[in-house]
């Protein structure tokens, strides 16, 4: 992918307000890392903080990316592409089958002294936060909120493996929540080793599995009425119960693993 995107609309237009909408100004911007560098892939990968001031004053937030070198190897790409292109792929399908998910503002990328450079923006789930963070105070939420939430998300991952796709990365980390009065919202991030569900029940259940095995707040009844709001259904069933045995089984293999 050699394209460029840069939004229109809004984050458009404030992109180029501050002059931020080219590859070389989102490079060379000087801001502050909010972690450490990522060098797992012999290149390095780096997330900053960017708040944007419209012409009304009002700061708006967004996570700018910068690669070099971070590569991602496939059959489609022996030699090796930017993480940051598979990821924003991925945006773009979540946005086309209506999948709730964070959202790109610019993607661009340039081949620099035989390096492979890219950089992704996207706008701060800032009125959200990540599942983990909820469940830190799970016994203290009222139940009501508790069942919104379960609800919310079993509707964004039932809503994600209908599509045919599995996220592949199902952590708690990377469901952002927010309640608003009475409804829960939720949307995925972490996007790049999305795929489709080439493996059918094995897939989703292995989605599924993960997102079980990395939360230990919610009591058994609590997950029991997720996986019913995931398949969509009032009580248990043998279907149900098919599902329960091989959740569990997957779960115990990867505990062993």
């Amino acid at each position: 992918m050699n394209e460029d995107f840069f939004a229109a609309g809004e984050n458009g237009k404030l992109l180029a307000r501050h002059g931020l909408n080219n590859f070389e100004a989102l490079w060379d911007l000087k801001l502050d890392a909010v972690d450490a560098p990522n060098t797992t892939r012999g290149g390095w990968s780096t997330v900053y903080r960017m708040d944007l001031e419209d012409e009304s004053g009002k700061q708006h937030g967004f996570y700018l990316k910068r690669q070099d070198n971070h590569l991602t190897r496939s059959l489609w790409h022996p030699f090796g592409e930017p993480t940051f292109a598979r990821e924003y792929r991925a945006i773009r399908i979540y946005a086309r089958d209506k999948i709730p998910a964070l959202e790109a503002v610019a993607f661009a990328q340039r081949r620099h002294a035989g390096h492979q450079r890219a950089l992704l923006v996207t706008k701060a789930l800032d009125h959200y936060a990540p599942l983990d963070q909820w469940l830190e105070g799970w016994k203290k939420l009222p139940r009501t909120e508790r069942k919104r939430l379960i609800r919310a998300i079993a509707t964004l991952v039932s809503r994600l493996h209908r599509s045919g796709k599995v996220h592949h990365c199902l952590y708690a980390k990377h469901i952002f929540i927010r309640m608003d009065a009475d409804v829960a919202k939720a949307r995925l991030i972490d996007l790049e080793k999305t795929r489709r569900s080439w493996l059918g029940k094995h897939d989703l259940i292995s989605d599924l599995a993960t997102l079980n095995r990395r939360t230990t707040q919610p009591t058994r009844t609590q997950r029991l009425s997720f996986l019913l709001a995931y398949l969509d259904k009032r009580k248990v069933d043998d279907e149900v119960r098919v599902w329960v045995r091989r959740i569990g089984k997957r779960i115990q293999r990867k505990s062993v693993a």
